[in-house]
């Protein structure tokens, strides 16, 4: 799908089903990150700058459908587990660049700092949809991941609908910004993870 054809279809989905729709595409975006959450809640702001759609209600929207894509992946990681993920570690620790001991010092850290991991990793794009899933491996309390992700949606959902309330018509601008930002978070994403698994070795 082309990003006009993924634009055009947001777009009449959002006028057809207004909050519903919102909640929907963002609940895709979760799932399906090819379609970027700064396409969606900018063009949800610009519809609340009309005066037809309440931009209190757009952000919660958007954050109850991009909340529960996220538990989607938390029951995903919650599946797996600690004691798969270092069964995989020790056959293939390589790729994981993480040995099981070092997987028990993760899990660790996580019980202290779950709470703004998982709310600034919902900040990031490219990483907002992947944070969910060590939530759920190293046994998050679901409460506590859904009230936290809900928190980092908010605040990303608020500040992407606020952007499209105030540029209007020109809302589409924002993708312009956070496209290419995303580029290069991804891109040093992958380069970290290369130079990782080039230098890494078992402890």
């Amino acid at each position: 799908m082309s990003r006009d054809t993924m634009f055009e279809w947001i777009t009449s989905l959002i006028d057809r089903a207004g909050y519903a729709g919102i909640a929907f595409v963002m609940f895709l975006e979760g799932v399906f990150p090819p379609i970027p959450s700064w396409l969606v809640m900018p063009l949800a702001g610009f519809e609340a700058s009309s005066g037809r759609l309440s931009p209190v209600l757009v952000v919660l929207a958007g954050t109850t459908g991009s909340t529960l894509s996220a538990l989607i992946w938390y029951l995903v990681g919650k599946g797996l587990g600690t004691e798969r993920v270092k069964g995989f570690a020790a056959r293939h620790g390589h790729w994981l660049t993480l040995s099981p001991d070092q997987i028990d010092r993760v899990d660790g850290w996580f019980h202290r700092h779950g709470a703004p991991a998982v709310i600034i990793g919902r900040l990031i794009p490219i990483s907002r949809h992947l944070i969910s899933v060590p939530a759920g491996v190293f046994g998050m309390d679901w409460r506590k991941f859904l009230l936290f992700t809900a928190i980092g949606d908010g605040m990303w959902n608020g500040l992407l609908m606020s952007a499209g309330y105030l540029l209007r018509a020109e809302y589409a601008r924002v993708q312009d910004y956070l496209g290419p930002i995303a580029s290069v978070v991804l891109g040093l994403v992958v380069l970290a993870y290369v130079v990782r698994v080039i230098t890494w070795k078992r402890p």
